[in-house]
């Protein structure tokens, strides 16, 4: 799966991802587009998932027309990240198709 990482999420997380494509927004410049921009380029260039720490997101962007589906990590701190990555690999790899999914980490 092609993942991207939205510029919420800590890039040291691109690297726990096994079997999967991923990159983070800043990588492919894309770092100062906004949410509909970030989500148009990712579809764009065949980006089957987006990982934000951006709560809002669902309720700011029409999803109906979306062919991607979004995992929201409720935190984006990367040392409590790091003690909860194989609960975001079950998440990633649970995921289906242009589903929106929330992670709920503390």
């Amino acid at each position: 799966m092609r993942i991207l990482l939205d510029h919420s999420v800590p890039r040291p997380l691109k690297n726990n991802f096994p079997g999967h494509d991923t990159d983070t927004a800043a990588e492919r410049g894309w770092h100062e587009l906004h949410n509909g921009e970030l989500l148009d380029m990712a579809e764009t260039d065949g980006y089957e998932l987006l990982i934000t720490a951006d709560r809002q997101m669902p309720f700011q962007q029409n999803f109906a027309r979306r062919s991607m589906s979004i995992l929201i990590l409720t935190t984006n701190s990367w040392p409590v990240l790091r003690q909860r990555l194989d609960d975001v690999n079950r998440a990633v790899n649970a995921i289906g198709y242009n589903q929106i999914s929330e992670l709920d980490i503390r």
